[in-house]
């Protein structure tokens, strides 16, 4: 029980850290007022352009790995020779980054309004499955190279990722990686529900 505490609530508490309302409030905003109000890496680029939206990407990124790590080594560090997570240490790695993708969402540091933890994801991924997430990056360059855009590929990439681990991982671990997906889709929920007519003022 000892591992899965320290993996849910150290995972929960890394991705409560608004990354993006810092350097948004630095560049004179605050990302959960202005535009789709989600305190994360989309939003503020659309504002400050790429260069200074750099460290959301990388701190909602890193929240994520964080929590994986944090699961892998509390539990044991069981991996098999490629690095995919195994034994043991399966249901804490995963544990943790839902509550790392849950803290982004609902950060108990920013007053429960968060984003919708699609970066934290796809770094808590890196640490389930390495060589799936390393295929998902080859993916994300390719098709955001022929298709010009840098948000086509990374869509396709974040999509693809259950396809991606499929290569390396049994069919239960491809499950709970589409769970992990659920509570994106959530978010996505959520934040529609909250943008109908007359319901403007109560978005999360």
């Amino acid at each position: 029980m000892v591992p899965l505490l320290v993996a849910v609530i150290g995972g929960y508490l890394l991705g409560s850290v608004p990354v993006a309302v810092p350097v948004a409030v630095v560049h004179g905003f605050d990302p959960r007022e202005v535009g789709d109000r989600n305190p994360g890496f989309w939003n503020v680029r659309q504002r400050i352009g790429w260069q200074a939206a750099v460290p959301v990407f990388v701190g909602d990124t890193l929240k994520g790995t964080l929590a994986g790590l944090l699961a892998l080594v509390v539990s044991g560090l069981h991996t098999t020779g490629s690095g995919e997570v195994s034994g043991d240490s399966v249901v804490p790695v995963y544990l943790a980054v839902a509550a790392a993708m849950a803290g982004h969402a609902w950060p108990v540091f920013a007053g429960f309004r968060g984003g919708r933890s699609i970066l934290t994801f796809v770094g808590g991924f890196a640490v389930i499955c390495p060589p799936g997430f390393l295929l998902g990056v080859a993916a994300v360059v390719a098709i955001s190279l022929a298709a010009r855009s840098f948000t086509i590929g990374a869509r396709c990439g974040v999509f693809g990722v259950p396809l991606f681990q499929s290569f390396f991982a049994p069919v239960e671990h491809v499950a709970g990686t589409c769970l992990l997906m659920g509570l994106i889709g959530l978010r996505f929920g959520q934040a529609a529900w909250a943008g109908r007519p007359g319901r403007a003022g109560r978005r999360p």
